[in-house]
């Protein structure tokens, strides 16, 4: 009988309060003007209210694992926010819903900027791959890519206003580029600084430009309407000897749409990191990777006027003192306005640790012009700031701090508590105590760098090994330190409790082994727990580890000098030496049974070895880079490991398999621990996560899975073939990767190809053929019944039985099929299929035309298939009566929609004007006064109705 295992799967991750791969955002809910923060957390976004502390909700889709690199909010007040992940997908989310509403994959790598339009109908997108996309959210599609950059997209801006149709990008390849979307190319370019661009601003009239790259300048650059609107009139003639364009600019009749105002210095020698300005375009925050923020102010004309003023009034009383009184005095009055008059350094605002992004408040400026200022830290911490730029004295005032929820530092060890019930985790600087229901800190307890801990028999108190070689006690109940020992000279590495919990055995880089017992002390009342040194194992070389057999007669040793040495546990007398490993052991355990033993170590395999003889029954293997650790499943044979490669893997020490593959964690995975039963497995990593892997009741075949494997990496290696092959004759000759090729066009098409799209096309593929089927089965009914009237008809399809709908025909089945299928993806399936099922596609066209069926999604299907194969339609003679048919029809429904479109405008421009004639609200307005003094849920009814009909 073929064994079966039961699977895993991860839950959220916690302990990580935000990640530092993408920026962050401050949003003031408009329901109950709560204060939240929407940062990135690995592959989940997180929604913080920042006053109480609590998490509102949390964004996460099963099917990504890759992290978050880019957050961006629409303009509009419908709270909805697209998120940019390193795969280069994007989806759109919002607060309330807890699965993403739109799935964009268009980019090849980490998605790097992201910006609404004004209107949120449209999304630009800019990448690692150097391209920049243009999606349509409202019909969920991608429009076109647009090729340029060198280097990385850093930041992207829409100008939409006053009949503008552009976009402004950034990159790292030093330009600044300005794209015209109705004519899709690029309008002008403009070499912005010497070295990389990093950040970009604009100010909300879309007059301004911030741009910040490596050094210690922020430029400023002015954006001109009319010469933006008419970059494609003609000009003069270029000068090929002219040394300067920009100089020569005037005189060729070059109009640049965007020149340089001036230039801002910074304080900070860093690279910018994050550039941005709020919502009124008053206040400009820029940072590096230091502690400080810099803020500047944008001042109008009338508070330059008014500062000129008072400077020229103090000027003439100085000039009034120091020469006679009817010397005449000249005061310049018309000079034009210098950028730092314009925009001057107010306030430089520290923060605890390094800043990794701020985000200013969108709520309105009150009288005294104060803000609130997000800053999200790269020790894992948010830090909330009120900035009181007039205040003579104290400019900044920390309002909270959200770091409760998170250890500062990578977790080095975990514990699980006999019932597991609780998590122990430690760091550099702290101790924490987890729910493992709610996954919510429970408690905090400062510490000196943990490397290694476990709870005490009862769960009431915990000991953890440090760096320096103490051994700390923790009282969980009080949440207090009792006592710390120093029992070691060296960094302690390992230590277990002894079988027979009476005490604990230690592993020192000080080549020594310690045993202590636990002794309670009841003299002063209540119960005290305290550590006895009793005995001392030494080695000659440092003791990465130390294991206990569960039957307490063999005591584990693993020394830095690739061995692991076993000794009787009574008399301490050496039993034997294990040796293989070409590199130090790193972690061992051993079964329940006390009969194997499983080493991993820094040379990347795992070893099974018989406790009997000391043989090596098995060495695999496991791991792409350093196994970290290794432990059994309490009564059983199973085995997890986890090393460096990001990886955790479930084995069997019997077969000497691999069962599975745990994927979730983005960085090194340092520790895990298995609950008693392997009921669960929890895992820390470099990241800062801690994730939680509960056993399911999914059954686990080893043939499927590495059936499932195998398919997984031909079905890669398959699109990246694929991919390769469609490029252009001889484009890889020199040697190039596939990345570096470029089609040399400016303008290309949005979608990717991918699993995704493959299987849409499969889908469609089968859809197509039961049409054929279908389809013959009726020509043949048709031709028995001229022979029998009576005959039978012919047995459907179980595709269209299992649809449920009596009437359902098979071209109303192909029509459902690519109904289900992404919009986004939609373009990819139908490019996949052979030109002979085009013309069965163009055939099932033809009948939904005719029956007037899903028009939109119609027309769609039919443009897109006649752009991509127009030459072999045009050579096909048996499409033509279809296409001239078509050529009505589809004219006609497109009329009907026309129709329908233009009265649904008419009927609402007239309920516009009868609304604007009786209400001095707008005619779409967000009713926020009628909600006042009404239950949440009541808020939320009220500001989502819309006065339309």
């Amino acid at each position: 009988m073929v064994k079966s295992y039961l699977k895993y799967e991860k839950t959220a991750p916690f302990n990580v309060i935000l990640s530092n791969n993408s920026n962050i955002l401050y949003w003031l809910d408009p329901i109950d003007n709560s204060h939240l923060a929407v940062v990135p957390a690995l592959s989940t976004v997180n929604i913080w209210n920042i006053h109480n502390g609590t998490l509102v909700t949390t964004w996460s889709d099963v099917d990504c694992i890759s992290e978050v690199t880019c957050i961006c909010k629409s303009q509009l007040k419908d709270a909805s926010f697209a998120v940019g992940y390193s795969d280069g997908s994007i989806r759109i989310w919002s607060l309330e819903s807890s699965t993403p509403s739109i799935i964009f994959n268009g980019h090849r790598s980490a998605v790097t900027a992201l910006a609404f339009d004004k209107h949120g109908s449209r999304l630009a997108s800019g990448s690692k791959d150097t391209d920049l996309l243009v999606w349509d959210v409202v019909s969920e599609r991608g429009l076109f890519r647009l090729r340029g950059h060198k280097d990385m997209i850093s930041g992207l801006a829409f100008l939409s206003t006053e009949g503008k149709n552009h976009i402004v990008s950034i990159s790292k390849d030093t330009l600044m580029k300005v794209w015209d979307l109705s004519t899709q190319h690029c309008v002008e370019t403009i070499i912005a600084h010497r070295n990389e661009l990093c950040a970009l601003a604009i100010t909300s009239d879309e007059t301004t430009l911030f741009t910040g790259g490596v050094d210690q300048e922020i430029k400023v650059w002015k954006v001109d309407m009319t010469v933006l609107c008419s970059l494609l009139e003609p000009v003069k003639p270029f000068d090929p000897n002219a040394m300067d364009v920009d100089e020569a600019a005037p005189e060729l009749g070059i109009n640049r749409a965007i020149t340089h105002y001036g230039s801002l210095n910074r304080t900070g020698n860093e690279r910018v990191l994050t550039l941005t300005i709020d919502k009124s375009s008053r206040y400009l925050g820029v940072h590096g990777a230091d502690k400080s923020v810099e803020l500047f102010v944008v001042r109008t004309k009338e508070e330059i006027k008014k500062k000129r003023a008072r400077q020229r009034k103090r000027k003439e009383e100085k000039l009034k003192k120091s020469v006679d009184f009817d010397s005449k005095i000249d005061i310049e009055v018309g000079e034009p306005i210098k950028i730092t008059e314009e925009i001057s350094q107010i306030h430089s605002l520290r923060c605890s640790g390094k800043v990794r992004s701020i985000a200013f408040s969108t709520a309105d400026l009150p009288k005294d012009d104060s803000f609130h200022l997000l800053c999200g830290l790269s020790s894992n911490q948010l830090e909330f700031h009120q900035v009181i730029p007039n205040a003579k004295e104290e400019k900044n005032k920390l309002v909270s701090v959200l770091d409760i929820h998170g250890h500062r530092s990578d977790v080095r060890t975990l514990s699980l508590s006999s019932d597991d019930q609780l998590i122990l985790s430690a760091s550099n600087d702290s101790v924490k105590l987890w729910d493992v229901r709610t996954r919510q800190c429970i408690k905090t307890m400062e510490s000196d760098y943990a490397l290694c801990s476990t709870f005490v028999p009862g769960n009431q108190y915990a000991i953890v090994g440090t760096k320096t070689g103490l051994l700390e006690l923790y009282d969980l109940t009080s949440s207090t330190l009792l006592k710390s020992y120093e029992v070691h000279t060296g960094p302690i590495w390992s230590l277990q409790v002894q079988p027979d919990n009476t005490g604990i055995v230690t592993g020192s880089a000080d080549k020594e082994v310690k045993f202590f017992d636990f002794h309670v002390d009841q003299t002063k009342g209540a119960p005290i727990l305290h550590l006895v040194h009793t005995r001392t194992l030494r080695m000659t070389d440092d003791i990465l580890c130390v294991r206990f057999t569960p039957d307490s007669r063999l005591l584990a040793v693993s020394l830095l000098d690739s061995t692991v040495k076993l000794f009787f546990v009574d008399t301490l007398k050496f039993y034997i030496s294990l040796y293989g490993h070409k590199l130090p052991v790193l972690s061992m355990d051993i079964s329940s049974d006390s009969t194997l033993l499983v080493t991993g170590s820094a040379d990347k395999t795992i070893k099974i070895w018989g406790l009997e003889f000391g043989d090596c029954h098995k060495s695999l293997i496991a791991h792409e880079d350093s196994v970290m650790t290794c432990q059994f499943v309490w009564g059983t044979h199973y085995i997890f490991s986890a090393g460096k490669d990001n990886l955790i893997k479930y084995w069997d020490a019997d077969k000497f398999e691999m069962i599975m593959k745990l994927e979730g964690h983005l960085g090194e995975v340092w520790c895990l621990t298995v609950g008693k039963y392997g009921n669960m497995v929890v895992s820390a990593s470099h990241d800062r996560s801690i994730r939680i892997w509960d056993k399911t009741d999914e059954q686990l075949f080893l043939e499927e899975e590495r059936e499932r494997e195998r398919e997984e990496l031909f079905e890669m290696g398959a699109l990246k073939n694929d991919e390769k092959h469609s490029l252009p004759i001889g484009a890889l000759a020199d040697g190039d990767e596939y990345d570096n090729i470029e089609n040399g066009q400016e303008v290309g098409e949005v979608g990717k190809k991918s699993m995704d799209t493959l299987k849409a096309a499969e889908k469609i593929y089968e859809a197509l053929e039961i049409w054929e089927e279908e389809n013959l089965k009726a020509e043949e009914h048709s031709l028995l019944l001229k022979i029998n009237p009576n005959a039978k008809p012919p047995v459907r399809n179980l595709h269209l039985v299992a649809t449920g709908d009596e009437s359902m025909t098979a071209e109303g089945y192909v029509l459902r099929v690519i109904e289900r299928i992404r919009s986004t993806e939609l373009e990819q399936a139908l490019l996949v299929l052979e030109f002979s099922k085009v013309k069965i596609l163009f055939m099932c066209i033809d009948i939904w035309a005719d029956k007037g069926w899903n028009p939109p999604l119609t027309c769609r299907v039919l443009m897109y298939l006649l752009k991509q194969h127009q030459p072999q339609i045009v050579a096909t003679r048996s499409l033509r009566p279809i296409l001239v048919k078509l050529q009505s029809t589809v004219t006609a429904n497109i009329q009907k929609y026309r129709d329908s479109i233009g009265f649904n405008i008419a009927a609402l421009k007239y309920l516009k004007r009868e609304w604007d004639a009786e209400h001095s609200a707008e005619f779409v307005n967000e009713l926020d006064e009628s909600a006042k003094g009404k239950s949440d849920k009541s808020k939320k009814k009220m500001l989502k109705r819309k006065v339309v009909v």
